[in-house]
């Protein structure tokens, strides 16, 4: 899991990005949807960190898929939201978070999940990612190539 948070933050600032709620978060981007899994339950806490702490906790809510009723809020419901309706650290974040998770699909070796989120990729973020950042948006599409699926 931390891998991952490293390479989301380092994609950012590969692109510039000096934004330090937008930064911050990148490094716990996953941490509501993931964190009981592996321990962590002191959501609240992230609020009380630094002066940012509430800015921060905000965004990675909003990165985060909904829960109503003790049902998930469905996947392309969930990307287009952010893609749609989100901030632009939202959005932004996302496009490098999902750059950070297709450049590490070839250690997946899951034929089938693998294609699945090609797909979705192409479906739910591609038609938006231009617009939010194009070089993040050319190193995915360019990444989105390797993949002979």
């Amino acid at each position: 899991m931390f891998r991952h948070q490293i390479e989301t933050f380092a994609i950012l600032l590969e692109y510039g990005y000096e934004d330090p709620i937008l930064l911050k978060a990148s490094l716990i981007h996953d941490l509501f949807e993931d964190g009981e899994k592996v321990g962590f339950s002191s959501f609240e806490g992230v609020m009380t960190i630094d002066e940012d702490g509430k800015e921060v906790f905000d965004l990675v809510k909003e990165l985060s898929i909904r829960i109503e009723n003790d049902i998930e809020e469905p996947k392309d419901q969930f990307l287009e939201r952010i893609m749609q309706e989100g901030s632009h650290r939202a959005r932004v974040l996302k496009l490098a978070d999902r750059l950070s998770n297709i450049n590490s699909l070839p250690a997946t070796k899951e034929l089938q999940f693998i294609k699945r989120y090609i797909e979705e990729t192409d479906l739910h973020i591609m038609p938006y990612a231009e617009g939010i950042d194009k070089n993040i948006a050319g190193e995915l599409k360019r990444s989105l190539m390797i993949f002979d699926i």
